[in-house]
């Protein structure tokens, strides 16, 4: 069984296309798929996924490109994140790219949702973009490793997942492993521990090859679990088998689903 470790079934494109995006996860072999919180205005719907699928799970925070969304309070993410289908706090994170100024408030915030991962023993989920040096700093200075969590879409050089792997924390790689001219996330991709390594979509976002430049959705990360066998020389059962094992390792509160 894979597992998409993460994707946006709320989003425009697949929310309106919720029945068949489920069968299609059905038909290429993805038994769970775990549904990204990234704001709280739009929390209630992406709990309601997972309350009406046991294939899905979500995860609450609010993503660090929201500027003008409401703030999350330390309490109030644990409180959302004490329901049952809440597995991970996130997505959270720095975003430089189009805060060039690097503001404080995305690091605040950032140091709340830690603070909440740590009040209510669930993992974390971690953005990073263009703000790498301070995403390990903040991870390390806040005590993040006390509860672990993931690199989302990692595409950082093995010397930054080498610090992210000594924090404790697993590495997730997208659609964007399978792209030609990435090297560096190819590489990184050989190179993890296979214990410490996840496969997913980012649905709507970043389909694979070959469907690079389509919308993607969830049972796209057969491809990427497809890619990282033949760089690591595995058969995908291998690694189908290791990353399934390794989201149920990172977010304890997932039910593994019962065989067919």
């Amino acid at each position: 069984m894979l597992v998409d470790s993460h994707c946006h079934l709320d989003f425009p494109g697949l929310a309106e296309r919720l029945p068949e995006t489920l069968a299609a996860m059905q038909d290429n072999g993805v038994g769970l798929a775990l549904c990204i919180g990234v704001n709280l205005e739009n929390f209630p719907q992406v709990l309601a996924l997972a309350e009406r699928d046991p294939r899905l799970y979500a995860t609450v925070g609010v993503h660090p490109e929201y500027r003008d969304a409401e703030e999350p309070t330390v309490e109030r993410l644990v409180e959302l994140a004490n329901h049952p289908r809440i597995v991970a706090i996130g997505e959270t994170g720095l975003d430089y790219h189009w805060h060039r100024d690097k503001p404080e408030w995305q690091r605040q915030r950032f140091r709340n949702h830690i603070a909440a991962a740590r009040r209510c023993g669930k993992p974390l989920v971690v953005h990073t973009r263009d703000s790498t040096a301070d995403t390990l700093r903040l991870l390390r200075e806040e005590g993040a490793g006390a509860v672990g969590g993931v690199m989302h879409c990692f595409t950082e050089d093995w010397e930054n997942a080498r610090v992210a792997l000594d924090l404790g924390f697993y590495l997730s790689f997208s659609g964007i492993v399978t792209f030609k001219n990435a090297a560096i996330v190819k590489d990184v991709a050989t190179r993890c521990p296979l214990d410490r390594l996840l496969i997913e979509t980012d649905s709507p976002y970043l389909a694979p090859a070959p469907f690079r430049g389509k919308p993607n959705q969830p049972a796209y990360v057969r491809h990427v679990a497809e890619e990282i066998a033949r760089l690591r020389g595995l058969s995908l059962a291998e690694v189908t088998r290791a990353t399934s094992d390794n989201f149920f390792s990172l977010f304890r509160h997932a039910q593994r689903p019962a065989p067919p």
